[in-house]
């Protein structure tokens, strides 16, 4: 189990930016995300939406409480932040400890992040210590736990695939292909 938890969802300011984290998270290998802030149906339903064109069970959650969420959780938990280790430095450590126990908690933060939140986590990594997006950050973060293997992922129970091609836009719907 691979969950992303994303800080401070605000309706007005980060519609797409927490909409964008949920598909990163799903497209690179996450099994679902929880958020905190402002309760957003609109999120969850472009992911839900997402999920029933292009497959896969991932889930959104609402929590009230991020802090309860951290205590409870039964596996490690990764904070990204541009004031944590050097990913490079702790990737290795990172994948032994999800391997052995498989449940993953990987933080993402919004407006501010509360000073406990670097204490509940057991690691606080930098992608860059430079500021950047949060989708960014968790995109090369599950790229470097997976090693590339989430870009081979296929959703059996999808109704699109995209079929790779040098030029155009080729569509293979459950019905029938499509090509542009």
């Amino acid at each position: 189990m691979l969950a992303v938890l994303r800080l401070g969802h605000r309706v007005e300011r980060d519609k797409r930016l927490t909409s964008h984290v949920a598909l990163v998270a799903r497209a690179f290998g996450a099994d679902k995300m929880y958020y905190t802030g402002d309760k957003d149906q609109n999120v969850e339903l472009t992911v839900m939406k997402v999920c029933k064109r292009w497959g896969g069970s991932f889930e959104t959650e609402y929590i009230g409480s991020w802090r309860k969420l951290l205590e409870a959780w039964k596996g490690s938990v990764v904070h990204l932040t541009m004031y944590g280790l050097p990913l490079k430095s702790v990737i290795y450590e990172i994948r032994r400890v999800h391997a052995e126990n498989k449940k993953l908690l990987v933080v993402v933060g919004g407006e501010k992040v509360e000073p406990e939140v670097y204490h509940l986590a057991d690691y606080n990594v930098s992608v860059t210590n430079q500021p950047h997006s949060e989708a960014a950050a968790l995109a090369v973060f599950l790229d470097w736990l997976f090693q590339g293997a989430e870009l081979e992922r296929t959703f059996p129970d999808a109704e699109i695939h995209i079929v790779p091609s040098a030029k155009g836009k080729i569509v293979q719907r459950r019905s029938r292909l499509i090509q542009t």
